[in-house]
């Protein structure tokens, strides 16, 4: 229901890792094969290709050192194209999210810095979630009560993130909530690379699935 980004979570990590395990069932580039399907002289498409192509260029796609692995994803939501690359490292079996690239367009910037903080956030608030937050319950009740149990993000978790604006004449759009759904399947498709296995993670948050994270 009310939680931020709402469908498009769901939505966009489902379509985004399944497009990463075509890419390895297929033997392409997932950056490749996603700016071919994105192929087309469509407003949508062209939105979708300029910030894939500005997040992939900024954060250096296929490029990274030496036990850096890296994971994309764009999505539309509430009327803003965003992309993000998210570059991760392992540490005795430990996931480590060291940077986040954010590639967004939303029509005209009317006020930039409002548009990389919401992004900053929205990237903080998605990896918290995909990472360790969940909500259950029992005979109807819910067992979490405070923060001990539902953990925010703690700022050790915190990568860097960058954040890149396209330059647009297009009606302003939203930024309050499009970063979220964005950077768990950017993570998810990351961890695929690290470990060179396209099995999906089925499972969230993702220590459900035996991840640890640093």
């Amino acid at each position: 229901m009310w939680w931020r980004s709402v469908g498009h979570t769901h939505t966009a990590y489902a379509l985004e890792t399944l497009i990463d395990m075509v890419a390895g069932a297929t033997n392409q580039n997932p950056y490749d094969l996603r700016i071919g399907l994105l192929a087309g002289e469509g407003k949508n498409q062209k939105r979708l290709t300029a910030v894939l192509k500005l997040a992939a260029e900024k954060a250096g796609w296929g490029e990274a050192c030496t036990g850096t692995f890296q994971g994309m994803a764009v999505h539309k939501s509430f009327g803003t194209y965003v992309a993000e690359v998210v570059d991760i490292s392992l540490h005795d079996g430990a996931v480590k999210v060291g940077k986040v690239t954010c590639a967004v367009d939303c029509g005209v910037a009317v006020n930039p810095d409002v548009i990389r903080a919401q992004m900053e956030r929205g990237i903080g608030y998605g990896l918290g979630a995909i990472m360790r937050n969940r909500i259950t319950l029992t005979n109807g009740e819910v067992d979490q009560t405070n923060f001990p149990d539902y953990e925010p993000i703690p700022i050790s978790d915190m990568p860097m993130v960058e954040v890149h604006i396209v330059d647009s004449s297009e009606p302003p759009s939203g930024v309050g909530e499009p970063a979220v759904p964005v950077v768990g399947p950017a993570l998810a498709n990351a961890i695929f690379a690290a470990s060179g296995k396209r099995k999906p993670i089925t499972q969230l948050p993702m220590t459900e699935n035996g991840f640890v994270f640093s």
